[in-house]
């Protein structure tokens, strides 16, 4: 695998962590700048409301120019919302920076997967794919709580410096890792409409909902992983970062063992991950209460989601392989679609015993009968 990968892992790293680290800061921030916790809770669907939009929008804006030039003008643009965020003693321009820095992310990320794709012969996007989205999960495993923490002793302005750091490495990294003959597109490049119409391919649209429904399911457990914990399971709060690496150390060797696969055994990893998944959920349900239990599938859970996830990605790049410049953006909308659907959804069935987790289930019982009635969509084609 090219280092340039690796190296562009880390810039995904930075924003996966960005993205995910305001679930340990809300209270600090709403008791710094005045406002409820319940209103500082919007910063979180601002952020994935931008990932959505942004994700099309910033790949169509950016489609004609120099790849690494896109990806230094991103990681650009999420320094300075960062810096801004740090500096912010009102809440709308807090709000504000998030809703740019998504935007940012968005761009950066489906550009870079567009890039990571175009770095490894064809048969090797999955394990590509794999290696950039470690990030997003070892963001899951150590900056999420590392931020925390930080939050933690020396307040949440600190955790956004932190992040706006990170990318200067991450920025060297796209300099030194992203040769130029991967830079530019040679001649015109495919026309926009083009592009966009392939989004009326039954086999796109498909995968692009089961990425959705699945990633859906994810997080809406995962967003409310810490009241199920503490009233649930009856653990004490020390014990929810502990849940949440349990989960992320999962993603990671998800993505990984899924990587392996994803080229040449999609419809395996579907037919084996997507009912093990189904079944975990339902499990976790019925199980939640006992401590034992929930450790085990945290991380048993987290590794089928984002060995599901990251080989249905990967699949959305194969059958985009029309729109070369906007099949990461149609990715990246897709699962931050998930993103925003599924918390939503477990948002309303909180008032349920378990009304998240069975809301997770219900939603990739929903994909995989998606899958098995188009399961055609899912062998790669020759």
């Amino acid at each position: 695998m090219p280092l340039s990968v690796y190296l562009l892992a880390v810039a995904v790293f930075a924003m996966g962590t960005s993205e995910f680290m305001l679930a340990g800061l809300l209270p600090g921030i709403a008791a710094d700048l005045g406002v409820p916790v319940a209103t500082a809770g919007l910063l979180t669907p601002a952020f994935a409301v931008g990932m959505v939009v942004g994700a099309p929008l910033m790949a169509g804006l950016a489609r004609r120019w120099p790849r690494r030039f896109s990806l230094l003008g991103f990681l650009g643009l999420f320094l300075v919302t960062h810096v801004v965020g740090a500096c912010a003693t009102e809440f709308a321009i807090l709000l504000a920076t998030r809703f740019l820095a998504a935007l940012a992310d968005a761009g950066f990320l489906a550009v870079a997967l567009t890039v990571a794709a175009d770095l490894v012969p064809a048969d090797r996007k999955g394990r590509a794919l794999a290696v950039l989205l470690g990030g997003i999960t070892i963001a899951t495993v150590a900056g999420v709580p590392g931020g925390a923490l930080l939050g933690t002793l020396l307040g949440w302005r600190a955790t956004f410096w932190v992040i706006a750091a990170l990318c200067v490495p991450s920025a060297l990294g796209v300099v030194l890792g992203v040769p130029p003959g991967t830079a530019r597109q040679d001649g015109p490049g495919p026309d926009l409409r083009r592009e966009l119409a392939e989004l009326r391919r039954p086999r796109l649209v498909l995968v692009l909902l089961l990425g959705a429904l699945v990633n859906a399911a994810t997080f809406g457990t995962f967003t409310f992983l810490a009241p199920i914990v503490t009233g649930v399971a009856g653990l004490g709060p020390l014990w929810v970062p502990v849940v949440l690496v349990l989960f992320g150390l999962g993603s990671f060797a998800g993505v990984t063992v899924a990587g392996r696969l994803s080229d040449s055994r999609p419809g395996l990893v579907v037919a084996v991950a997507g009912p093990s998944l189904l079944c975990g959920w339902v499990v976790l349900g019925l199980a939640a209460a006992d401590p034992a239990a929930l450790l085990v599938l945290a991380f048993v859970q987290g590794a089928l989601s984002f060995g599901l996830g990251s080989t249905l990605i990967a699949r959305v790049l194969y059958e985009a392989a029309g729109a070369p410049t906007m099949a990461g953006s149609y990715a990246t909308a897709a699962l931050n679609a998930g993103a925003v659907a599924g918390p939503a959804l477990a948002a309303v069935a909180l008032a349920w015993p378990g009304g998240p987790v069975r809301v997770s289930a219900a939603l990739v019982a929903a994909a995989l009968l998606l899958a098995l009635s188009f399961r055609r969509a899912l062998v790669p084609t020759t």
